[in-house]
């Protein structure tokens, strides 16, 4: 039986340490701040921001969010963010996703100052991450590196395969596994004989958004298996890409949906919102 990471204990120490490192900034005269946009009433992004300005008052950040209406023209969305990247007091600039479909994410992504990018997306940012120097990492990926490293999990030398290809998860994730000297697979929906190659993962992360798509006889024994897919069932229930209670009795390790990978990405956040406020006084 696996045993399980549990990514809201983790996370619970994480933001501890992070209190601490913004009372001694604060100290110090520096006061980490965040900027949220949203575009539009996503119900989901509402929850998200949400929780976001919880774990910022929690810790200590300066939090400040901007509502835009879903009729908001790429010139205002284009000029508030510039705005904000000129604001000395504001560290980190997050836009939540998704955003109206008139509007080009990947335009005002990359509009962002890539100093201020605190999730990672900023071609500047993926760019030092595929050549292996400082830069913000995409906050879900980190949250997953931090897993393996608090419980002691080896990557040097091991299998690991990514199943899903976003900018967002699986091509991070994998730079960032390729980064900690693992040989990578990355695995999408023109693999073909997945079940043989995820059969061979020491390391198996499934980050495409299907419900219950690993089965148990796509995992190695004694796999160590992350799941970052977040979907609800027929009964409204989140579960994720993993047949949990089957993978369970197989796996060395396991990630639970909900209370695995999710509270880390909020945690990793923060991380990256206080590397900004020092960056920005060294």
């Amino acid at each position: 039986m696996a045993e399980i990471i549990n990514g809201k204990e983790l996370a619970k120490k994480i933001r501890l340490e992070l209190k601490e490192e913004v009372d001694e900034l604060k100290n110090n005269g520096i006061q980490p701040k965040l900027s949220v946009i949203m575009v539009g009433n996503d119900k989901a992004s509402e929850i998200y921001v949400h929780n976001k300005s919880k774990v910022c008052n929690e810790i200590g950040i300066d939090f400040e969010e901007f509502l835009l209406p879903e009729e908001t023209t790429k010139e205002e969305l284009i000029g508030l963010i510039e705005n904000l990247n000129q604001r000395k007091d504001i560290n980190g600039i997050l836009l939540q996703s998704p955003i109206p479909k008139h509007l080009d994410i990947r335009e005002a992504f990359n509009s962002i100052d890539y100093r201020k990018d605190v999730d990672g997306f900023h071609p500047i940012n993926v760019g030092k991450l595929a050549i292996g120097e400082e830069s913000f990492v995409s906050c879900t990926p980190a949250g997953v590196m931090e897993m393996l490293k608090e419980y002691g999990i080896e990557i040097q030398g091991k299998r690991a395969v990514v199943i899903g290809r976003s900018n967002i998860v699986g091509k991070p994730l994998s730079q960032l596994l390729l980064n900690a000297n693992a040989t990578v697979t990355v695995c999408h929906s023109k693999t073909q004989n997945i079940e043989q190659i995820t059969k061979e993962a020491d390391i198996l992360i499934a980050a495409l958004g299907k419900p219950k798509f690993v089965t148990a006889n796509m995992v190695k024994n004694g796999a160590v298996v992350i799941d970052v897919g977040i979907n609800r069932n027929d009964e409204g229930k989140l579960i994720g890409d993993v047949d949990f209670e089957n993978v369970e009795k197989i796996a060395s390790y396991i990630t639970p949906v909900p209370g695995g990978v999710g509270p880390m990405t909020i945690a990793m956040l923060m991380k990256n919102v206080i590397k900004a406020a020092k960056n920005s006084r060294a």
